[in-house]
């Protein structure tokens, strides 16, 4: 079990980054959230303040600036990563995170409000539980779930955002494959 952070332990990596002053200290909060609730529920395999930084915020500042007006729908939300820290970067935008495990939904709700942001949607539901609108973002990280899985999500036009790696085309149907906005990550427009 490694050691509770002390206060102020991500601001430094935070500050390597490009970051509005008022995202720095939201993110700096959310980290070190992560890193207290780490201890009693698995978030995250980062177990420094610089891992936590480069793993759970660095690979999403590329995607920030190109989100399209409307909701963002982060399925499998789980430590926060990439949804909440979208939220944080672009406070301008809904966001609806979807999360069915009751620990990390419990995380989520109190990570929202850590960050700032309690106007947050925060649903403990999976992917095919969710009944509220079609966003036009939905990202995804990590989860193993094909991209036409999650195009009843999407809008027509929508963007589909995943952090893993290469998913096969055919598993994408309903999209059309796009430029990646930053490494690791797959863009996909919903037909």
């Amino acid at each position: 079990m490694s050691p509770e952070p002390e206060a102020g332990a991500h601001e430094a990596g935070l500050a390597a980054l490009p970051l509005a002053p008022s995202a720095r200290a939201a993110l700096a909060r959310y980290l070190d959230l992560v890193a207290a609730w780490n201890r009693r529920i698995n978030l995250t395999g980062a177990g420094t303040a610089a891992a936590r930084v480069s793993i759970l915020v660095a690979p999403v500042l590329a995607v920030a600036p190109i989100l399209d007006p409307g909701l963002v729908l982060d399925v499998g939300s789980g430590n926060g990563s990439p949804g909440l820290v979208l939220a944080a970067l672009r406070p301008d935008l809904p966001v609806t995170l979807l999360e069915p495990r009751q620990k990390r939904w419990a995380f989520l709700r109190e990570a929202a409000r850590a960050v700032g942001r309690p106007d947050l949607g925060v649903l403990r539901a999976r992917h095919d539980g969710y009944g509220g609108p079609p966003a036009r973002t939905v990202t995804m990280r990590a989860l193993g779930l094909a991209p036409d899985a999650l195009a009843p999500l999407l809008v027509t036009g929508g963007r589909l955002l995943v952090w893993a790696p290469a998913l096969p085309a055919a598993a994408a149907r309903a999209f059309v494959a796009e430029d990646s906005p930053g490494p690791g990550v797959q863009a996909w427009r919903r037909r």
